[in-house]
C-alpha cells in the first residue's frame, strides 16, 4: 500500500482493518513533508510531536477494540485560516504570527471528533486575498508540478501539500475560487458547496471576539484526491452545528450511484466575454462528447439573460462592502445601508436565473479558471492566456461566478496541457444538492482521468 498516496477512505479502512497502524499512517506522511517541503512549501505550523501523540492514541483506542469514527487515525492538514486550540492560526498576516485561538472551530472539532489526527496547517495568500499563495511569515508555495509555476491561491499550500502526497486531504475556504482554482493547478479534487452548508465560526482568526462581517458568498469545502474523499469530508463537516445561525437545516445526504446514461450535462467551453485558454476549452469539449459517448444527454449550454461581467462586478462590490464592515474604524463616507440592500436584491435575481436552469440539467460542465498555473509573478501583473495578455483578476471568473449564485461547484482533473500541467474542469449544480453533484463527478472520474502524481514525488 501506498500509504502516502492513498486515498482518504482507503487509509481510514487499512487501519480499521488493521493493515496500517495510525503511527505508520502519521510516519508516512511526515517522510514526504520531510523530503519535498523544503522545496514545495505547502506545510506550514507543523505539530509533529501532538500529532504522534494522537496517532499513538489512536492505535490504542483500536486495539481495546472501541467505536472508530470514519477517519479515524487518518492524518491531515488545514489551511492557515481554522481556528484550533493549541496550534497558531496566522492566515499569512503578521499581525496574526502569535495568534493562538482557544478553542476548536467546528469544523476542527468534527474532524477530530471523527478520529483524524491533524498534523498542521498548510500556506496561503496573506489575509486570504490572492490567487497565489504567498505572504510575509511563511514565503512562497511551489506547485509540484512545477516549482516555477504557482500551486493557486489563497488554498495553495493546501492543494500542493494534497499533490505531493503530504496529506490525504484539507478544508480551504472559497469566496473567489480560492479552492477549486488551486485543486485545478494542481491535478487535485475541490468542492465548494452551496453557500451556508458549511459553519463558517472559527474560520478566519479573531482575537477581539469582533462581530463576523463575511455572512455572503464564502464557504469552506474539501480538497482531496478522489470524489469519494470529498464526499466522505463533506458529510462530516456539513450542516447545523449551533454556531452559525445561517447555515440551513438541509439533510446531509450521502453521494448516490448514478449511471452515466442517466445524467443530463449542459456544456460551456467558455462563457460570453471571459477569456480561456484554447486547451482548457478544448477539455471541456473533450470531456462532453465522452460523456455523450457514454450515454449522456448532453447539450451545449444555452446563453441565459444574465451579465457575467456584471455579475463578478456586483460580487465584487459585495465582497467590499463585507471588508468594509470589517474594519476597526469606519471610512468617512461609509457606504449606505440602501446599498447592500440593492446589492442583495441584485444577487437574488442572478441566483434564481441559475435556479431555473438548473430544474433542467443535473451539473454544468465549464472552465475552472482561464488557465492552468502560470509562472509566479506579482499580484495583477498580466497573465499570458494562448500568448495574449489578460487582466490578473480575472483569474478567478469561472469560479467567482458561482460564488456570487451561490451554487455548488467542484474542481475535477481532466488531463494536462502541453507543458504537462493539469487541466482542471468545474462541475456546477443545484443549490443544497451538493451529494447529487458528487455522485455525477463520480459518474464521471473514470472518464475525465482522475488524479495523477507527479513527477519525483
Amino acid at each position: 500500500m501506498d500509504i502516502a498516496f492513498s486515498t482518504t477512505a482507503a487509509l481510514a479502512a487499512a487501519i480499521a482493518t488493521r493493515k496500517v497502524s495510525a503511527v505508520e499512517a502519521l510516519d508516512a506522511h511526515l517522510a514526504q513533508i520531510d523530503n519535498h517541503n523544503g522545496a514545495v512549501n505547502a506545510v506550514i505550523s507543523l505539530d509533529r510531536e501532538g500529532a504522534r501523540d494522537r496517532a499513538k492514541r489512536a492505535d490504542a483506542t483500536l486495539a481495546r477494540g472501541e467505536a472508530l469514527g470514519p477517519l479515524h487515525g487518518v492524518p491531515f492538514t488545514l489551511k492557515d485560516m481554522h481556528e484550533t486550540a493549541g496550534m497558531k492560526t496566522t492566515v499569512g498576516f503578521p499581525a496574526f504570527a502569535d495568534y493562538v485561538a482557544k478553542r476548536d472551530s467546528p469544523v476542527v472539532a468534527r474532524l477530530k471528533a471523527a478520529g483524524g489526527v491533524l498534523m498542521g496547517k498548510t500556506n496561503v495568500a496573506t489575509m486570504l486575498g490572492d490567487w497565489q499563495s504567498d505572504n510575509p511569515l511563511f514565503g512562497r508555495t511551489g506547485n509540484p508540478w512545477n516549482l516555477q509555476r504557482t500551486a493557486g491561491g489563497s488554498s495553495g499550500g493546501a492543494a500542493a501539500a494534497l499533490c505531493s502526497g503530504m496529506t490525504p486531504f484539507d478544508v480551504g475556504s472559497d469566496m473567489q475560487d480560492s479552492i477549486r482554482l488551486p485543486a485545478a493547478f494542481c491535478g487535485v479534487y475541490g468542492l465548494k458547496p452551496t453557500e451556508h452548508r458549511v459553519s463558517l465560526a472559527g474560520a478566519f482568526p479573531d482575537p477581539s471576539g469582533a462581530a463576523r462581517s463575511v455572512r455572503q458568498m464564502s464557504c469552506l469545502g474539501p480538497l482531496a484526491r478522489s470524489v469519494e474523499d470529498l464526499a466522505l469530508i463533506y458529510q462530516i463537516i456539513a450542516g447545523p452545528d449551533g454556531s452559525d445561525t445561517d447555515l440551513a437545516p438541509v439533510p446531509v445526504e450521502g453521494m448516490p450511484k448514478l449511471d452515466p446514461k442517466t445524467l443530463r450535462i449542459a456544456f460551456a467551453p467558455t462563457f460570453p466575454g471571459l477569456p480561456v485558454a484554447s486547451e482548457i476549452s478544448a477539455a471541456v469539449e473533450s470531456l462532453a462528447r465522452r460523456l455523450q459517448s457514454a450515454g449522456a444527454t448532453v447539450e451545449e449550454a444555452k446563453r441565459r439573460k444574465l451579465d457575467l461581467h456584471d455579475d463578478l462586478k456586483q460580487g465584487g462590490a459585495l465582497i467590499g462592502m463585507m471588508m468594509e464592515a470589517a474594519q476597526p474604524e469606519p471610512p468617512e463616507e461609509p457606504t449606505p445601508v440602501s446599498r447592500w440592500f440593492e446589492a442583495l436584491a441584485r444577487r437574488d435575481r442572478s441566483i434564481l436565473a441559475w435556479d431555473q436552469f438548473f430544474e433542467t440539467w443535473d451539473a454544468l460542465l465549464c472552465p475552472v479558471a482561464m488557465t492552468t498555473a502560470f509562472p509566479h509573478c506579482d499580484p495583477g501583473a498580466p497573465i499570458q492566456v494562448d500568448g495574449k495578455e489578460q487582466s490578473y483578476w480575472m483569474l478567478p471568473a469561472y469560479g467567482a461566478v458561482f460564488n456570487y449564485s451561490g451554487h455548488p461547484a467542484l474542481s475535477l482533473p481532466c488531463g494536462q496541457d502541453r507543458d504537462g500541467l493539469p487541466i482542471g474542469l468545474q462541475l456546477v449544480g443545484k443549490r443544497w444538492s451538493e451529494s447529487r453533484l458528487l455522485g455525477v463527478a463520480k459518474a464521471i472520474e473514470p472518464l475525465a482521468g482522475g488524479f495523477r502524481r507527479p513527477p519525483g514525488y
